[in-house]
């Protein structure tokens, strides 16, 4: 899987498999200038300072987080001194993509396929930054890996000075009250490369692909539903997923959360992801018509991924040919969205639409706050105004009465530090008025918790983060509905239950018979009375001493496909997740049942849970 951050590092090498370091090999031959030579030494200086910090530290401090900082500070330090010393694009290219082979970070095609993808943007982010290695990637992967002393990254915005209402709890409904239902999907990743029968074990990112040939007699390949080994949705899956909802389920609503193209980020092209954004879009009105879509921007809709320049960027780097086009798809084509969102859409990728009398919905575009949006590194106070914008709304909608639910990709705990903690100050101070949040990204199944800011105790609000539809990697695909309070004069709009189904990829290659099965309610599975916030922790409190339920709660967390146990140390990160809605708080997590997680011990958990 790539990461921008190591697309920064090596004008985006791929690190996912974390292979045995090599020594950088590297020496000129003959025919090499002496200016390439000199280029070369510095890079063998840079891997030597490095391949030092990794041997000293990996040992006492979690491997992976420890991995991903000293890669950050040696790749931007690194590029950082190629071009004081005037070296070419081509000379660049050709020193990166050396080390992304020799030091096996990814096979030598991918290796040669990445670098340019990523090579002009990521080229001109770092000559522009002003900021050191160490700022640069405290910013991107928090405290623990640097600090950065400039204002423009670690900002707070000012709220109104309008006194907070008390906050009343809501009353649960009258048996019999009316009941919406709404659906949501998320990271849908089609892949249009997918082929039946293909390598499903390729050696590379991603695969079951029509270039990675066929397997082995021996050798299972790629089922027709989609497959565990690291491949994404065919579109018989997603033709299969939107027939069954639309013929068995019946809802008022989408929400789509984002991410539609396939994860082969070393070969991806803006027309490319206009192209499956043109396909997902005429599928939801083929199964759905009628039906009212209410999109997400996620990370992988770009070219190259995760790359979403603010709004300061123009030219050849500017976003607006990929928001034009969801203008284009979302407001002209679909006829989704009313013509009132288009100046947001086309500012920032995000916007808000008034779903009834006293209900709106918000979609935030939450590239602004991705650790992995390597153009935050320019200048990250609030990119776009999004954040302004957001407690305008809030605050009208405050004025006026209404509740509002909020859905994005990205989860909040993911988001980087100054926007994720402006973003907690923002739910907190309009716990009121936020009554849900909806994302995706992380492709499994779990929720975050707000609590008030002064004694990091009460729960104020949760952000419900849904599986995805695609099994990247070694998931069954899923999809979810909510009930959520329904049109009535006193209805509180809070989400009442949610039920998450799955499809046994396994019995579906199988047998051909593909079967969307109902994997759970939340509120059967957890014994809840209602799912307000206060229950929510009741539940994180009997997951901490009430093995068995945190074993179903693993067991769907992992979409019934749960390939190794979680316990000790990975239990208590996962747990620390679902109390940690904003990354880098020291203050959280800290009652007695973390006996021995660490902050690495955290990161460690993120990364080698990380399918986005």
């Amino acid at each position: 899987m790539v990461a921008v951050t190591k697309c920064i590092i090596f004008v985006a090498c791929l690190v996912a498999n974390f292979a045995v370091f090599s020594p950088y090999p590297l020496q000129s031959t003959d025919e090499q200038s002496a200016h390439m030579q000199k280029l070369r030494d510095v890079a063998y200086e840079e891997w030597t300072k490095f391949e030092s910090t990794r041997q000293t530290n990996f040992e006492l401090t979690g491997l992976l987080s420890m991995l991903e900082c000293s890669l950050c500070k040696f790749g931007i330090g690194l590029l950082q001194r190629l071009l004081l010393m005037n070296a070419t694009e081509e000379q660049i290219v050709s020193i990166t993509t050396d080390i992304c082979v020799f030091a096996k970070y990814e096979t030598k095609r991918i290796c040669q396929l990445v670098i340019p993808e990523f090579k002009d943007e990521v080229l001109y982010v770092v000559d522009k930054l002003v900021l050191s290695p160490e700022e640069a990637c405290g910013i991107l992967f928090g405290s623990s890996c640097g600090h950065s002393y400039d204002p423009r990254f670690f900002w707070n915005l000012t709220l109104p000075d309008i006194p907070k209402p008390p906050v009343n709890p809501p009353k649960p409904p009258k048996a019999g009250s009316p009941v919406s239902r709404v659906l949501q999907l998320s990271d849908l990743h089609y892949d249009r490369e997918y082929r039946v029968g293909s390598k499903a074990d390729c050696g590379e990112p991603l695969c079951c692909r029509d270039n990675d040939g066929m397997p082995g007699p021996s050798t299972p390949g790629a089922g027709k539903y989609g497959d565990y080994r690291n491949c994404d949705s065919p579109k018989i899956l997603l033709e299969n997923l939107f027939e069954h909802i639309s013929s068995k389920e019946k809802f008022d609503y989408i929400m789509l959360t984002g991410d539609l193209p396939a994860h082969d980020v070393w070969n991806q092209t803006r027309s490319d992801q206009l192209l499956i954004l043109d396909d997902i879009t005429d599928m939801v009105l083929k199964y759905f018509p009628g039906v009212k879509v209410y999109p997400a921007v996620g990370n992988h809709e770009s070219a190259p991924v995760n790359s979403f320049p603010p709004e300061f960027i123009t030219g050849k780097y500017s976003i607006s040919w990929l928001y034009n086009e969801f203008v284009n798809q979302w407001v002209h084509k679909a006829g989704w969205l009313p013509a009132d969102t288009i100046s947001t859409l086309k500012a920032g990728g995000y916007y808000t639409v008034q779903l009834e009398p006293h209900f709106r919905l918000v979609s935030l575009n939450m590239q602004m706050c991705n650790n992995q949006n390597y153009w935050l590194l320019l200048n990250a106070t609030d990119p776009t105004g999004e954040l302004e914008w957001l407690i305008d709304i809030l605050q009208a909608a405050e004025i006026n009465e209404e509740k509002v639910h909020i859905i994005g990709h990205n989860h909040p705990g993911s988001c980087t530090k100054a926007w994720g903690w402006n973003y907690y100050r923002i739910v907190n101070r309009y716990e009121s008025t936020i009554v849900g949040q909806f994302f995706g990204h992380s492709h499994d199944d779990f929720f975050e918790m707000f609590y008030d800011e002064k004694t990091l105790s009460r729960p104020t609000n949760v952000a419900y983060v849904s599986g995805s539809v695609t099994p990247f990697q070694s998931l069954n695909p899923s999809y979810r509905i909510y009930e959520v309070d329904g049109s009535y004069k006193t209805t509180t709009r809070a989400v009442l239950d949610h039920h998450n189904y799955v499809l046994n990829l396994t019995d579906a290659n199988l047998t051909n018979k593909p079967k969307w099965l109902h994997e759970y309610s939340a509120k059967k599975a957890y014994n809840m009375k209602s799912l307000q916030p206060a229950d929510w922790q009741h539940v994180i409190n009997n997951l901490k001493t009430n093995n068995t339920m945190f074993k179903d709660f693993y067991s769907y967390n992992q979409k019934l496909h749960v390939t190794t146990p979680c316990t000790g140390t990975c239990k208590e990160a996962m747990i620390c997740k679902l109390e940690t809605a904003r990354t880098d708080d020291p203050n959280l997590c800290k009652d007695k049942f973390y006996t021995t997680l660490t902050q690495h011990d955290q990161w460690d958990y993120r990364r080698k849970n990380k399918k986005c």
